[in-house]
C-alpha cells in the first residue's frame, strides 16, 4: 500500500522523498520510477511525528558501494539543509567508502562536515577517517586524526600502522607498533600481518624476531594469518629454515599459508622443494590460487623445469586460472627462462588485457634468450598500446640493446628514462652502465655510473665489468679498491671481473693475489666460474702445465666451462697433446659440442694436421653435429644488420663487396698478409685466401663504412670468436680509412684505432 500525506505537507515532502530516491536508485527508467520509488519510501524510510527523516547506515553503505559517493554526500547535505539528525554511522558509512573508492577529495568534504556537526568523534568514527586517510595515501591526515581521538581501540592502532606499512614508512609503523604495547593494548591478527609486512620488505631480520618473539609470548604462533606473515617475512630475509619452521608448527593450515611457504622456497632458489610442497599441498586436498601458481611457476623456471612447468600450466587450465594476468605473466616468464620463447609467445598472445607486467615478461624473455630484435619489436608494440613502460621494462629492452650493441636505440630508450624520470632508480642505473658498456661506449656507461644517486654492489660490479671486457685493466683495479674504500663489500661476480681483468693483460701474479684475497680476506668461495678465471690466467700466459696442476687441485669436480678453458689456452700456444685430454673430457660431458670440434680442428690445423681434421670433420658428420655459423651485426640508422660469412642476401651487397674488394687491394697494398691457419679446409692457398676475404665481420665493417658519415666509430658485434685472419685485417683497415673499429666477439672488446688493437694480440 502506498504511503497517504496530509494535504499540509504532502507536496514539498513527496518532491523530497522523490528527490532523494533518485539519487539512492540512480534509476535510469523514469517511467517505472514512481511505483519503485513508493515502495522503496515504504521500506526504506521512517516518517516521524515532526516530519524528521532519517537513512540508514545501509542506505549509505549501498550507494557507498555502488561507488555512488558524491549521490550519498549530496543526501546528507540535503537532509542537513532540512534539519534532519546526521549521527556517526552515517558519516562514518560515507568515510568507508570514500577508503574503498580511494576517494581523498570527497572524503576531506566528509571530514571537513564532521569538523562542523555536532557529531562526537567516537572510536568507529575515528577509526574510519584514519583509515580512509591513509587508504589514500595522506598518512599525515591519518596521523592528526589518530593523535586527536580522545579514545583509541586495537583498530585505531591497526589502520594507523598498516596505513604506515603500506606507504613503506617501517620506522614510524615500528614506533607505533612498540607504543601500542606501551599503552597496553594487545595487537591483534591484522597488527602483526602489517608489521611483519615492514619486516619483510626491509629485509630486517633483527626486527622481524623480536615481533616472532612477542608472537610467540601471546600465543599466537600457531594462527594462520599470523603464521603467513612470519613465514614471507623469514623467506625475504633469505631465513627460509626458519620460515619452514614456523609453517610446521601452524596447525590448521589454509592456502594462504601454504603459498606463502611455496613462494619462500621459490624467491630463495630452492625450486626442488617449493615443488615438494605444492605436491604435499595438492596431497592434502587444496585448491591452488593465483598466488600458488605464480610461486610454483616461478620455482619451475628457476629449475629450468620445462616439463613440470608444463604440467603447471595444464593444472592452471583445468583451475580455470589461465586467464588471470598474473598467471599467465608467471607461466611466459616460466617457458621464457625454460628457453622456450615460442611458447612464452603462445600464452602471451592468449592473454586478453595483457598488463605493464605481461609486457614486460615477455620483452624480458626475448632478451634472456639471445633475441634482441624481437625485444625491441614488442616494445615498440608496447608503446603504441599506450601503456607505460616501468623499471623493469626499461631494464629488459636495454638489455635488447646490449644483446645486439643497437648503441643508438638504447641512447633513445635512455632518454625516454629520462623522460620518466627513473634514472635514479638504482636497477635502471645498472641496466644502462651495461648498455653502454656492451655497445662499446665505455665512457658513456662511466658517465651514468657517476651521475647514479645511488648505488649498489651491482653497480660496481657492472662497470668494472665494462673495463675488464674492454681491456681498461687501470681503470678496472682503480675503481675495485675504490669501492673498497666506499665500504662496498666485493661479491661473487666482482671478483669474477677483476680476475678476468687479469687475464686479458697477463698480470698473473696480481690474479693469484686476488683469488687468495677473494677466499681469506672476504670469505667468499671460488665457484666454477672463478677457477675457470684461474685456468684462462694461466693458460693464456703460456703456464699450461701450472694449468692443468691447478684444474686436478680443484676440491671441485671440473667443469665443461673449465676444460673449455684450458683447451682455448692450447689454441693460443699450439699444444695438441693437452689439447686432445681437455677435448676428451669435454666431449664426455657433451658430445654433440661443436665448439669443441671446431677448436681442435683449428689446433690441428695450424699444425698441418689435415689428416687430423678430416678426421674431426668426419666425426661431426657421423654424430650429425653442426657447427654453428658465424654472423656479425652492425646498427646503421637504428636498424640492426645481419651478415654471415659470404652473405649477398643484403640489398647493398653490390656496394659492400665492392668495398671489401677496394679495401682488400689498399691493405695489401700496406703490408697486410692474409693468416690462411684459420682455413680449416685444406685447398691450395688461393682459395684459402678468397675463403677468408668475405667473413662476416669484413661484411659487417665494409657496410659500415659505406653506410655512415666519415670519422665516425663503426661497431661490430660477432656470435663468434673473432678469427686471426679478421684481427690482422682490421687493424690494416682502421689504419687506412682513419676509423675507429669496435668489434665486440664472445670473449672481449676489440677497439682497432690506427693499426693497433686494444688488445695489445694477447
Amino acid at each position: 500500500m502506498h504511503p497517504q500525506f496530509s494535504k499540509t505537507e504532502n507536496l514539498g515532502d513527496m518532491v523530497y522523498h522523490n528527490q532523494i530516491n533518485a539519487r539512492v536508485t540512480a534509476s535510469a527508467n523514469k517511467v517505472e520510477l514512481k511505483e519503485k520509488q513508493l515502495g522503496y519510501e515504504q521500506n526504506q524510510w521512517k516518517h516521524g511525528k515532526n516530519g524528521d527523516f532519517g537513512i540508514s547506515s545501509d542506505d549509505l553503505n549501498s550507494m557507498c558501494r555502488e561507488g555512488r559517493i558524491t549521490e550519498a554526500f549530496d543526501v546528507l547535505i540535503e537532509m542537513k539543509k532540512r534539519g534532519i539528525r546526521i549521527d556517526a554511522e552515517a558519516y562514518g558509512s560515507l568515510v568507508k567508502g570514500c577508503a574503498k573508492m580511494k576517494n581523498i577529495s570527497e572524503g576531506r568534504r566528509v571530514h571537513a562536515h564532521i569538523r562542523k556537526s555536532e557529531v562526537e568523534m567516537d572510536v568507529f568514527l575515528g577509526n574510519s577517517l584514519v583509515n580512509m586517510y591513509a587508504k589514500c595515501g595522506s598518512l599525515e591526515d591519518a596521523r592528526q586524526v589518530f593523535d586527536k581521538m580522545p579514545e583509541r581501540n586495537a583498530v585505531s592502532w591497526s589502520a594507523m600502522i598498516a596505513g604506515y606499512a603500506q606507504s613503506g614508512e617501517g620506522e614510524e609503523a615500528f614506533d607505533l607498533f612498540w607504543g601500542m604495547q606501551l599503552e597496553g593494548i594487545e595487537p591483534h591478527q591484522s597488527v602483526f600481518v602489517s608489521i611483519l609486512r615492514v619486516c619483510a620488505s626491509l629485509a630486517d631480520i633483527r626486527k622481524g624476531q623480536r615481533v616472532h618473539s612477542y608472537v610467540i609470548k601471546i600465543g599466537m604462533e600457531s594462527d594462520v594469518y599470523v603464521g603467513s606473515g612470519l613465514v614471507t617475512m623469514y623467506s625475504r630475509c633469505s631465513f627460509v629454515q626458519d620460515a619452514r619452521k614456523v609453517f610446521d608448527k601452524v596447525t590448521e593450515l589454509d592456502i594462504v599459508l601454504w603459498s606463502a611457504m611455496i613462494a619462500g622456497y621459490s624467491q630463495n632458489e630452492q625450486g626442488d622443494k617449493a615443488l615438494e610442497i605444492f605436491h604435499q599441498m595438492q596431497l592434502a586436498g587444496l585448491e591452488p590460487n593465483k598466488f600458488t601458481f605464480n610461486s610454483v611457476a616461478t620455482a619451475c623456471a628457476n629449475l629450468h623445469a620445462l616439463e613440470q612447468g608444463k604440467c603447471i600450466h595444464a593444472l592452471a587450465v583445468k583451475s580455470s586460472l589461465e586467464s588471470e594476468v598474473s598467471v599467465g605473466n608467471s607461466l611466459v616468464t616460466m617457458y621464457a627462462k625454460c628457453n622456450s620463447v615460442d611458447d612464452a609467445r603462445k600464452l602471451f598472445d592468449k592473454i586478453k588485457d595483457p598488463n605493464v607486467i605481461s609486457w614486460t615478461s615477455m620483452i624480458a624473455g626475448y632478451a634472456q634468450n639471445g633475441n634482441g630484435e624481437e625485444a625491441l619489436k614488442l616494445y615498440h608494440k608496447m608503446k603504441q598500446a599506450h601503456l607505460k613502460p616501468n623499471e623493469f621494462t626499461f631494464t629488459s629492452v636495454l638489455s635488447a640493446c646490449a644483446t645486439l650493441a643497437a648503441l643508438e636505440q638504447g641512447k633513445e630508450i635512455h632518454r625516454q628514462i629520462i623522460n620518466r624520470e627513473l634514472q635514479s632508480e638504482v636497477p635502471v642505473g645498472n641496466a644502462l652502465i651495461t648498455m653502454y658498456a656492451k655497445c662499446g661506449s665505455i665512457e658513456e656507461a662511466r658517465n651514468v655510473f657517476d651521475k647514479m644517486p645511488k648505488r649498489n654492489v651491482a653497480s660496481w660490479t657492472a662497470l668494472i665489468t665494462g673495463y675488464a671486457q674492454h681491456a681498461c685493466v687501470k681503470e678496472a683495479l682503480e675503481l675495485f679498491e675504490r669501492m673498497q674504500k666506499a665500504g662496498i663489500n666485493p661479491n661473487q661476480i666482482t671478483f669474477v671481473s677483476v680476475l678476468v681483468t687479469c687475464s686479458r693483460v697477463g698480470l698473473v701474479n696480481e690474479g693469484r693475489e686476488l683469488f687468495n684475497a677473494m677466499i681469506q680476506d672476504h670469505g667468499i668461495m671460488p665457484t666454477i666460474n672463478h677457477y675457470a678465471c684461474m685456468v684462462d690466467l694461466l693458460g693464456r700466459a703460456g703456464y699450461l702445465n701450472e694449468a692443468e696442476q691447478f684444474i686436478n687441485q680443484m676440491p671441485v669436480e671440473p667443469t665443461v666451462v673449465v676444460w673449455r678453458t684450458l683447451l682455448g689456452a692450447c689454441r693460443i700456444h699450439n699444444n695438441i697433446e693437452l689439447a686432445e685430454h681437455a677435448a676428451e673430457r669435454i666431449l664426455e660431458f657433451e658430445p654433440e659440442d661443436d665448439a669443441t670440434y671446431v677448436l681442435l680442428s683449428n689446433i690441428y690445423a695450424a699444425a698441418g694436421e689435415w689428416i687430423d681434421v678430416a678426421h674431426i670433420r668426419q666425426v661431426m658428420k657421423d654424430r650429425m653435429v653442426k657447427k654453428e655459423p658465424g654472423h656479425s651485426s652492425i646498427e646503421v640508422k637504428n636498424k640492426v644488420h645481419t651478415f654471415g660469412a659470404r652473405d649477398r642476401s643484403h640489398p647493398q651487397t653490390k656496394e659492400i663487396y665492392a668495398k671489401l674488394d677496394e679495401l682488400r687491394w689498399k691493405i695489401n697494398k700496406a703490408g697486410y698478409v692474409p693468416d690462411t691457419s684459420c682455413v680449416l679446409h685444406d685447398v691450395v692457398e688461393k682459395r684459402k685466401e678468397c675463403l677468408l676475404s668475405y667473413h662476416s665481420e669484413k661484411l659487417a665493417i665494409a657496410f659500415g663504412l659505406i653506410s655512415t658519415p666519415p670519422n665516425t666509430t663503426i661497431r661490430v658485434v660477432k656470435n663468434l670468436r673473432v678469427c686471426g685472419d679478421c684481427h690482422n685485417a682490421t687493424k690494416y683497415i682502421s689504419k687506412i680509412v682513419g676509423r675507429e673499429i669496435v668489434v665486440r666477439d664472445t670473449h672481449r672488446f676489440h677497439h682497432f684505432k690506427d693499426g693497433i688493437c686494444s688488445c695489445g694480440d694477447y
